[in-house]
């Protein structure tokens, strides 16, 4: 059963933290890109929170893809965390380098935006 995906937005300043919880799928899009097309203006650093994600399809990926791809047109720094090892794997496949990248934990994710 796929569970529907909760965003919770904590905006501080140009940061914005987006914590997804739940799986991600091709019905997620207002969870992703809602959520994302809503952040404050001057946003210019956003940190994705994979932690509780424990399902990503290629759907779920390709919002994701669509998120970064936009966030690089303004420019926005994006940064990536909490993703299994798996989800890396795919990750870096998939050559999201040049849109993302990705950190072991919150604390190294702000750390690198600091």
């Amino acid at each position: 059963m796929v569970t529907p995906t909760k965003t919770k937005v904590e905006q501080s300043g140009d940061l914005a933290v987006m914590r997804f919880e739940g799986d991600i799928t091709s019905a997620s899009e207002d969870a992703v890109l809602g959520k994302y097309n809503g952040l404050a203006a001057g946003t210019s650093k956003i940190l994705l929170d994979f932690s509780k994600v424990p399902y990503l399809n290629s759907s779920g990926i390709a919002l994701v893809i669509q998120l970064m791809m936009a966030a690089s047109k303004v420019p926005q720094k994006v940064l990536c965390f909490g993703l299994t090892p798996h989800f890396v794997k795919v990750f870096t496949m998939l050559g999201l380098a040049k849109y993302t990248t990705i950190q072991p934990d919150e604390a190294t994710a702000r750390a690198a935006v600091a």
